[in-house]
């Protein structure tokens, strides 16, 4: 049985947007032909109002941290914001699991069909396997820079990696945190284990200021950070550049590189990256960064580069909901000069590219099965609303 779904408009991403479409898909959600209302029996159409869009891609998200919803002030600072996670992230192992099984419900029933996932713990793993949604699985290692503990802390992140088991819909890499917590030992470690040339490797990059400002001059709030978690920076040299060439350094060149945040990145970082790098993705979390650090990127400067785009929700510690949606009305309500359509592939093609999905989902494309993805309360002009809402339907 097919069905035949039509809107005010869809937006298929890859091609300009159609009309009064219709796009017929089987079952399974398989895109068999895009057409218009006038080329159908008005009779066998579901028709709806707003405009369909292909299903979205959380590029960076921590399903794990699901329960510590509303624990963690705003608008504290990262470092500030850190500490207050690892005090605050234990809780009863059947609240824990009961959270992250709702927040993927949440998200798949908002519109996300795949998610970049980070995790320290193996405690989505069960929630993944049996999840309509898509997960790549970037299991993160720190070592804080420590000599001494480097092997040990990277076989614990190994027996995490291990129990993963991958799939279809399941994808797994080893990552490393930030700049500011792996060593040159540690990233060495990971990109040995990292040797399929088509894996995605996650970084949270350039997020506060106090991260610039220990790599250029090895000042600032890192030292008095370092210092509360009983850690030495004694060994560590600046570079006097950016934290991003500390990164730049010690990544694998081969795999995709999707840079998280980026609030502080500027031109000349992103061309380096892109100097670098044969293949890079920048994830924006624009709610995160204004919960955290109340700022925001400078989009207009990735815009200018040419740079590929993603967007993610971050987590419940830091964000008050897990919606690609929610996070595109933020980036379009404080930067006028973006539009819909942008922000819109950015939340769907780009982020299925950057995981590595595309051809399978990320546009509304023939033999494709992205999610058809409604989006309800839109304006006169089909721009959004702040009462816009998107829902599955296909």
């Amino acid at each position: 049985m097919f069905r035949k779904i039509s809107a005010d408009y869809i937006y298929p991403v890859s091609t300009t947007k159609i009309e009064k479409g219709v796009v017929v898909v089987d079952n399974n959600g398989k895109v068999l032909e895009i057409g218009q209302r006038n080329q159908y029996n008005a009779s066998e159409l579901e028709i709806f109002e707003g405009v369909i869009v292909p299903g979205m891609v959380n590029t960076h998200c921590h399903l794990e941290l699901s329960h510590m919803k509303g624990k963690i002030p705003t608008g504290t600072g990262l470092l500030t914001f850190i500490g207050n996670v690892v005090k605050e992230r234990n809780a009863d192992e059947s609240w824990i699991q009961h959270c992250i099984e709702e927040a993927d419900q949440y998200m798949l029933d908002s519109g996300i069909v795949a998610v970049g996932d980070i995790s320290n713990k193996s405690d989505t793993f069960l929630t993944k396997e049996n999840s309509k949604i898509r997960y790549y699985t970037f299991i993160e290692n720190f070592d804080f820079m420590q000599e001494g503990r480097t092997h040990s802390d990277f076989e614990m992140y190994k027996k995490v990696y291990d129990l993963l088991q991958e799939s279809a819909h399941l994808k797994k890499s080893m990552v490393p945190h930030a700049s500011y917590s792996v060593s040159k030992e540690l990233f060495a470690l990971i990109n040995g284990l990292n040797q399929n040339p088509n894996l995605t490797i996650s970084i949270h990059n350039q997020e506060t200021p106090p991260e610039n400002e220990l790599f250029i001059s090895g000042e600032g709030q890192f030292n008095d950070f370092y210092e509360r978690f009983n850690l030495s920076l004694n060994n560590f040299k600046p570079t006097g550049k950016s934290a991003i060439h500390y990164v730049l350094e010690n990544l694998s060149p081969h795999h995709k590189t999707l840079f998280v945040h980026n609030t502080l990145t500027t031109r000349e970082d992103i061309e380096a990256a892109h100097n670098e790098l044969q293949q890079v993705y920048w994830a924006t979390c624009p709610n995160a960064n204004l919960y955290i650090e109340n700022r925001l990127p400078d989009y207009r400067a990735f815009i200018d580069k040419d740079a590929k785009m993603t967007i993610g929700t971050d987590s419940l510690t830091s964000n008050w909901q897990l919606s690609i949606l929610e996070e595109m009305k933020t980036i379009l309500k404080y930067q006028s000069y973006i539009d819909f359509e942008q922000v819109l592939k950015w939340a769907t093609l780009n982020g299925a590219e950057a995981l590595g999905w595309d051809s399978e989902i990320g546009s509304i494309e023939v033999n494709k099965t992205p999610g058809i993805v409604l989006i309800e309360n839109v304006g006169t002009d089909k721009t959004l609303l702040p009462n816009s809402t998107s829902r599955r339907i296909a």
